[in-house]
Parts: structure tokens; sequence; C-alpha cells
């Protein structure tokens, strides 16, 4: 028996206790008994978005959440400005597109970090677009966005500032109230140790006065509903309680290690898995902006990338993502967000030699290893 590592990033793996939680007994949704588990993931949602306003939970995946945003924020013509470096930059166009928004992308090179000055440039080119839609972490290509000069620029001007935080938010600080942000979202399968089913979104107040006015039709994904319903400690719909029951014991944890904590632990083992890459000799896809939540590896030339990760999934039972779109059969992704600990780098990158050794490749075994150890050490209490 090989003991299995869900190390994609998304789904992630599920600590014991959100489990447990999880299979507790079902309450009604309209109880005091569930009122009062929504009233305490608010409080903890809106820590962790830091943001003063309502956090709303949507029984749905994230790209539920980017729908909604879309829906609630525009009105048929509208022209916005999308950030399109990887394919989830691609949803945000593919969205905006099936609603009858017009959208200028600022394309962007799949391993690179947006310039904000190409932002700037496309909104004075397009003054009359109401929103920058971006990725803080596009995960196809484990890149970072600098969302902090994203926003700079947008708070300047009556554009909405966008941000997919969904392999972002729990990974890395995004204070939303405090940078401008003003709709931030994210989803259960991430950072937030769950399995699939919850997304949250955020509206800053301009957003919410944007919501007023626009036009786009909506049902399920209303957030004036939903937001009304959470002033009663309820929801518009039957939410997904059992995911809420174990939410409310994951942003226990999350609250338990410290927000500044938790932060620093995603950075030390996305700094490790970079340094066992690069001792192994394999390039890294996104070197300049690398994202905390996972690594993207370029495989080595002669090997099929498709093939390698197969390889690692069914027969060592490591399961990484591969590459999407253009870039299939050329990386793997490694993720180091939600419940992931220093030595869960380290069973990544043993095997990954492993199966480079078992491709041809001439890899050095415990050379990665050893790189990642070094930088994880630092972390070790003093004896």
């Amino acid at each position: 028996m090989i003991k299995p590592y869900l190390l994609a990033p998304g789904p992630t793996p599920v600590p014991p206790e959100v489990l447990a939680a999880v299979a507790q007994p079902l309450v009604h949704h309209r109880t005091p008994a569930f009122a009062s588990v929504l009233g305490e993931v608010q409080e903890g949602l809106r820590e962790l978005f830091g943001t003063a306003q309502d956090v709303l939970v949507l029984a749905a995946s994230g790209t539920g959440a980017m729908e909604g945003a879309v829906t609630n924020l525009l009105s048929p013509g509208d022209e916005v400005v999308v950030v399109n470096g990887g394919k989830f930059g691609e949803r945000w166009t593919r969205i905006c597109r099936a609603y009858g928004v017009a959208v200028h992308e600022v394309l962007v090179e799949w391993g690179r970090a947006v310039e904000p000055g190409a932002v700037a440039a496309a909104l004075e080119a397009h003054p009359g677009a109401r929103a920058v839609f971006v990725q803080a972490s596009e995960t196809s290509t484990c890149v970072l966005h600098p969302v902090p000069a994203l926003a700079e620029i947008t708070r300047r001007r009556e554009t909405l500032l966008v941000v997919d935080g969904i392999t972002a938010v729990g990974v890395l600080p995004l204070p939303m109230d405090e940078l401008g942000i003003d709709v931030l979202i994210t989803g259960s399968q991430k950072a937030l140790m769950l399995p699939p089913g919850l997304a949250f979104v955020a509206l800053s107040p301009r957003a919410w006065a944007a919501a007023e006015r626009a036009r786009l039709p909506r049902f399920y994904f209303d957030f004036a509903r939903e937001r009304t319903g959470l002033a009663e400690r309820s929801t518009a719909w039957t939410p997904a309680i059992s995911l809420i029951q174990g939410l409310r014991v994951a942003l226990r944890m999350m609250r338990s290690e410290g927000w500044a904590n938790v932060y620093a632990r995603h950075a030390r083992l996305a700094r490790a898995t970079r340094a066992g890459a690069t001792a192994l000799g394999l390039a890294l896809l996104a070197p300049e902006a690398p994202s905390p939540a996972a690594t993207a590896i370029c495989v080595p030339a002669g090997i099929d990338g498709g093939a390698l990760v197969r390889y690692l999934r069914d027969r060592m039972q490591v399961t990484f993502a591969g590459g999407q779109d253009r870039l299939k059969g050329r990386i793997l992704r490694i993720a180091h967000l939600g419940w992931v600990g220093a030595f869960d780098v380290l069973v990544a990158l043993g095997a990954l030699e492993m199966a480079l050794r078992h491709f041809g490749a001439p890899v050095e075994l415990g050379r990665g290893v050893g790189a990642a150890e070094a930088v994880l050490a630092e972390a070790l209490p003093p004896r």
C-alpha cells in the first residue's frame, strides 16, 4: 500500500477536524442553530478578506462567484478591461462576452505578471471601462499578479477592480478595504481546506452602488438578495449546510494559527519548493512573479509531461496538476496551499526526483529534497 498525497491546486487536502464537522448531523438552515454557525463564519470571513463588508457565501464553485460578479456589476454593452495571462484570465473574458459585455484584453505572456502600466494604458484608451477583471494568483501558470499596484490605479477612477482570489485568499494577505479592491472572490477547495462546493465574494461600498445600477440578468446569483439574507443571519437559497459547518472549523483553525503565520507558512513552503526544483536543474515557468499557492515547473526536454504526471498519480499516488491548453505536457504544478506542511513539500520533491529518474532524466536523488530542507529548517523552533 502507498499512502496517497493530494498536492494539486484544488481540490486540496481536508483536515480530519473539518471532515468530522462536515459529517455532523444536518440542522435546518432556517433555525437559530444554523444562524449561529453562519454568524461565526461571517466574523472569520471578514477577517480573512480584510473587510468590514458582508462576505456572501454561495453554493457554487468559484466560477459561480466570477459569473455573479459580472452579472451584478454590469449592464448590457458595458466595457471592461480583462487581464488575460492564463486559462482563468481567459475565463473572465468568456463570462463577460457571454453576457454581451465589451471586453478589452490586456494580453500577458503565460508565465509573466501583468505590468501595471499596461492596465493604466488600457484604461486611458478605454475611459468608459466599468471594471478591471484580474486574477491575484493565476492558477494555470502559478503567477502572482500585482493586485496592490492595480488597486492604486483603479481607486483613482470610477473603474472597479474585481479580483479572482481563488488561489490567493488565505495564502497571502489581500486586505480588500485597505488596498481598495472592489470585489474579491475565493472558493472552498483551496486555502480554506474544504471540499469543493462553496464560493465567497465580498463587495466594496462603491461596488454595491454599481450593483444597484447594473441591469444584466441574474436570478440565483443575486448578490443583493444574498446580502438581505445575511442581515438576518440566513441565506437566499438552501445553503450547503454541511460545508458551512466545516467552514466554521476551518476558520477556527486558521485563526488559531494566526493569519500572519498562515501567510508566512505558505511563503516558506513556496520558497522551499522553488529551491528544490531549481536544485534539480529544472526551470520555473514564473521565476519573476511566482505565486505562493503553487509552483509551475517546466518538464525537461524529451519527457512527456502528461505521462510524468500520470505516473506520479497512478503509480506513486502523488497527485500534481499538469499544464493546461498551450502548456499541456510542458509543465507540472505542485501546490502548497491549505492544509499542507513542510513534510508534504519534501514528499512532493522526493516523488518528483524518483519519477524523473524513472523517465530517464539525469537526476541526483536527494538534491532537490536537500535544498528544500535547508529552507524549511529556518522555521524550526529553537532548542
